[in-house]
C-alpha cells in the first residue's frame, strides 16, 4: 500500500515540528549548525537581495513595493519573511509546522507588516483573499514528497494572484536523486518540461527557468 496524501501532510507537519524543536535555524539553512540572531536574519536578507533585489523589474513590474501584498510559501523561523517586509508593504507567510509558526511570529514580533499563519500543507485557504502581487518560495518545494502537493500550492498561488503577477519560486530539479513519498527532506523532482507542463495547467506562463537539473531549480511564473 502506498501512502495516501493525508498520511503525507501528517508527516510533513510532524517531521517538521521535531526539526524545529531539535534545532530550527539549521534545517531551514543548513549552512551553519548554530546560527546566531545576527547572522540568520544577515542570511535572509542575502537571499532577498540575491533573488528579489536584483529583479524587482520582473517582480514590480512598474508598482511602488511598499503598495505591494506578498505571498512567502514555507517561512520557517522566519529567516527569509523578515527580509522581505523590510521591502514590501505587506507579507503573508505560511508553514506547516506549528513549532515554525511559532518561532517565526516571535521573530517578526516588531515587524507590523509580516503576518505568518500556520497552513495544512497543500493549500493557502488560511490567507486573507488576493488580490497579490507577488509570490515566492525558497528551499521549501525542494522537500515536498508530493507532486500533487506542489500543483496545489501552485494553483492556489493563481487563485489568489492578480493577472501578470509573478511566483519566484524553486523546486528539487535532480531526477538522478532517489526520492520517497513519506521522505519529506528530499523533495520529488521536476525536469525542465516538467515546470513547463506544470505551469500550463496552473495558469501560468512560464517565462523564465534557471538550474533544470540541479538542486536549485528556479521559476519564474507569471500568472495568465
Amino acid at each position: 500500500m502506498g501512502i495516501t496524501l493525508d498520511e503525507q501532510l501528517q508527516k510533513m507537519q510532524l517531521d517538521w515540528d521535531e526539526r524545529a524543536r531539535e534545532n530550527a535555524r539549521f534545517y531551514v539553512a543548513t549552512g551553519k549548525q548554530n546560527w546566531s540572531d545576527e547572522e540568520f536574519f544577515a542570511s535572509g536578507e542575502r537571499t532577498v537581495a540575491e533573488q528579489i533585489g536584483n529583479d524587482m523589474i520582473n517582480i514590480c513590474q512598474g508598482k511602488d513595493p511598499k503598495q505591494m501584498r506578498v505571498i512567502e510559501i514555507g517561512c520557517g523561523a522566519g529567516r527569509v519573511t523578515r527580509a522581505l517586509a523590510s521591502v514590501f508593504g505587506e507579507v503573508h507567510a505560511v508553514d506547516v509546522s506549528g513549532e515554525m509558526v511559532a518561532l517565526a511570529r516571535k521573530s517578526l514580533a516588531a515587524t507590523p507588516n509580516a503576518f505568518v499563519y500556520k497552513n495544512n500543507g497543500k493549500d493557502l485557504s488560511v490567507l486573507p483573499l488576493g488580490p497579490f502581487d507577488f509570490a515566492f518560495s525558497t528551499i521549501v518545494f525542494q522537500h515536498i514528497p508530493s507532486r500533487e502537493v506542489i500543483y496545489s500550492y501552485v494553483r492556489e498561488i493563481h487563485r489568489l494572484l492578480r493577472p501578470g503577477a509573478l511566483f519566484k519560486f524553486q523546486v528539487q530539479g535532480d531526477a538522478t536523486m532517489e526520492t520517497h513519498p513519506d521522505d519529506t527532506w528530499l523533495g520529488v523532482p521536476f525536469s525542465d518540461s516538467d515546470a513547463v507542463e506544470m505551469a500550463g495547467k496552473c495558469g501560468f506562463e512560464p517565462r523564465h527557468r534557471h538550474g533544470a537539473g540541479g538542486q536549485y531549480f528556479w521559476l519564474w511564473f507569471f500568472r495568465r
